[in-house]
């Protein structure tokens, strides 16, 4: 239904005598999304959402493995659940944005909608010069070259004392090995390691929390 929604989005778009371009940047979508809706005419366009009904997506066979992680941790992002089959598959070739979709689906289909908990904040004392770093994450759109709307996500390393910061950007979602690439740069920027890290908590590095007792995620 989703596909026959966006089919006629186009369409009606396309008769407004909006270009492909347009299109694409009004609904957020890849240029090729739009030619491959607007190639097919009604009749094409059924028989070709029969065919991907029936056909075996490649993540199905660790659909019970996905489910298991996602009611146990209703919280998890897809970067993470991407992150953990790369590393527990060895040829694991699918790619991160197919990842991102079929968790979406699979939290449709089974009732699953993304948690957030509550934080606790702390007041921090005030420290001495390299001894600590806090580090955070964050989220925003943006236009690229193309003129299309695409999300940026960074992670940002902040030290207590200077308050000298350093940040990195990426167009898909941090995973662990991102995030320990992100600390190297840091380290090398700062010119040192600091004596602590604080990090607000977030997914990439914590699996769990269960009474302020943390799971953390290793690689």
């Amino acid at each position: 239904m989703e596909k026959w929604r966006m089919y006629n989005r186009i369409s009606q778009l396309r008769e407004l005598g909006f270009s492909k371009s347009k299109i694409a940047k009004k609904l957020g979508i890849a240029r090729g999304t739009v030619n491959k809706y607007l190639d097919r005419n009604p009749e094409e366009m059924s028989l070709w959402l029969s065919s991907t009904k029936n056909r075996k997506r490649k993540l199905d066979k660790h659909q019970k493995e996905i489910l298991g992680w996602l009611r146990e941790h209703p919280d998890l992002s897809s970067a993470q659940i991407f992150d953990w089959l790369d590393e527990k598959y060895e040829k694991f070739e699918v790619g991160e944005s197919t990842v991102r979709r079929y968790v979406r689906q699979i939290r449709k289909e089974y009732n699953i909608p993304k948690t957030t908990k509550m934080r606790e904040y702390e007041a921090i004392p005030e420290l001495p010069m390299g001894f600590q770093a806090q580090v955070d994450f964050g989220q925003c759109w943006q236009l690229n070259d193309q003129g299309q709307t695409i999300k940026l996500y960074v992670v940002a390393f902040v030290l207590s004392h200077s308050r000298y910061k350093y940040m990195e950007w990426l167009d898909h979602p941090f995973t662990t090995k991102d995030l320990v690439e992100a600390h190297e740069n840091a380290f090398r920027a700062f010119g040192g390691i600091p004596k602590e890290m604080v990090y607000d908590q977030d997914n990439i590095i914590i699996v769990s929390e269960i009474w302020r007792y943390h799971l953390y995620k290793t690689i």
